[in-house]
């Protein structure tokens, strides 16, 4: 089944004279440098977990699908963007896609390479082949034809259109590395770079790197650089929660789970509050200060999501890690605080995390924020727009959140699949065949 639901636009033509007179039109400025192509089904932009997860639901249920993705592969964040010692911060039960588990021999929190495995096993499972190196710079909805029109430029510049019914953006929370405005950037000297290019400390082993960020990701790359004999600090701007990744063998989002069936959220931020006390003490006396919200209801109201401890906080503690405050500027191979302090550093290792791109290239006035790139409705109802439009993976919960919305969205658009199929039945069978 090659793709064989790729079907070329000028089909349409025999059936809508609005459809003719507009694609004419366009045909005869553009026939010369791109090509333009009719998606029967949904056109998913991304191909990561959240993209993979909806093409898997709409496989199930017979509706075909294709997904466009920037990069070279599946999963780019994971391949191409994050460090070796990476594991899934939650329990492995909670981070599965739709339809398939994870092999029985997987450990409780896998590791990168385990779950580049099983994202590369549940392509080849439900036989998803997205189109790699397609960057989609513009989609926006045509309402004399009743499509959505999506531009991409692909490898050697060649630029395609493709017009489909529905439009499944998944190209996520994480599109973007977010890269913060630090003065005198230029007169540093030394190596500056985001954490989605960070792999081991074995590149910075008897130097010293200041981390700026105190996330999971943040803290992870300190104690990575620890472990390789790097003398590290870490910028602390915000407040922040730190709890044990476990608790008595049982993982601290499974704990919050069970007790959030019988317990309101603020009495059960209230007991992992407790628990993280008597497990890893007072944190506020090295510097990490605890937000006035719970863990959970911080998380809910903005996303923010508490460290997960492995082994940083232990670091911190006996003064391997230190905690500085925010940078004021930079200098030559220097830092200088917010406390008027500065420091000789090597390198720096902005672990300040990513963003949405989707205001870049959609345009849309309704459904996603212009400012932070997020449905401006929030879980659970950000996963429809109007128009055929859908948004998975922006739930703010993880993989775990993108498997709810990708069957909602599976669903909705199975209902319409098959009313519209009797429609659009004929125009196809029109269309020559697309091979790949």
């Amino acid at each position: 089944m090659d793709y064989y639901y790729l079907r070329e636009l000028e089909g349409k033509k025999a059936h809508d004279p609005l459809f003719i007179e507009t694609m004419n039109n366009k045909k005869t400025s553009t026939l010369s440098d791109h090509r333009c192509l009719w998606i029967p089904g949904p056109l998913i932009i991304g191909a990561g977990p959240s993209g993979l997860a909806v093409s898997a639901y709409l496989k199930q249920k017979g509706v075909p699908s294709l997904i466009l993705e920037r990069s070279n592969c599946i999963a780019s964040l994971w391949k191409l963007k994050t460090y070796d010692r990476l594991r899934l911060h939650l329990p492995k039960q909670v981070c599965e896609l739709p339809l398939m588990s994870f092999p029985i021999g997987f450990p409780t929190y896998p590791t990168k390479q385990q779950f580049i495995e099983y994202l590369e096993n549940y392509s080849k499972n439900f036989d998803i082949r997205p189109w790699f190196n397609e960057e989609v710079k513009n989609a926006e909805f045509d309402e004399k034809v009743g499509f959505w029109r999506v531009r991409s430029v692909g490898k050697g510049g060649m630029v395609s259109e493709f017009v489909c019914r529905w439009l499944i953006v998944a190209t996520g929370e994480n599109a973007e590395a977010v890269v913060p405005e630090i003065e005198g950037v230029g007169e540093f000297g030394g190596i500056i770079k985001h954490s989605s290019f960070y792999k081991s400390g074995e590149e910075f082993r008897d130097k010293k790197v200041l981390v700026v960020g105190c996330g999971n990701s943040g803290m992870e790359v300190c104690l990575d650089l620890c472990n390789h004999d790097v003398a590290t600090s870490i910028v602390v701007r915000d407040s922040v929660h730190i709890l044990p990744r476990d608790v008595l063998g049982k993982s601290t989002f499974g704990l919050s789970m069970w007790l959030l069936k019988w317990l309101p959220v603020y009495l059960v931020d209230h007991i992992l509050l407790i628990v993280s006390w008597l497990m890893l003490g007072d944190t506020a006396r090295f510097g990490l200060d605890r937000p006035r919200l719970g863990p959970l209801q911080l998380k809910n109201m903005s996303g923010k999501t508490p460290v997960l401890d492995v082994g940083a906080l232990a670091k911190i503690k006996n003064g391997e890690i230190k905690v500085r405050p925010g940078i004021k500027r930079l200098k030559r191979k220097t830092v200088e605080f917010v406390n008027g302090r500065t420091e000789n550093f090597d390198a720096i290792i902005l672990a300040t995390g990513y963003k949405s791109n989707v205001p870049y290239w959609l345009k849309d006035k309704d459904m996603f924020c212009k400012e932070d790139g997020y449905p401006t409705k929030p879980f659970p109802n950000g996963w429809k727009g109007e128009n055929g439009l859908y948004a998975v993976g922006f739930t703010k919960r993880g993989l775990l959140g993108a498997s709810i919305d990708a069957k909602r969205i599976a669903e909705d658009i199975e209902r319409c699949w098959i009313v519209e199929a009797k429609h659009t039945t004929p125009f196809a069978l029109l269309l020559p065949q697309y091979t790949s």
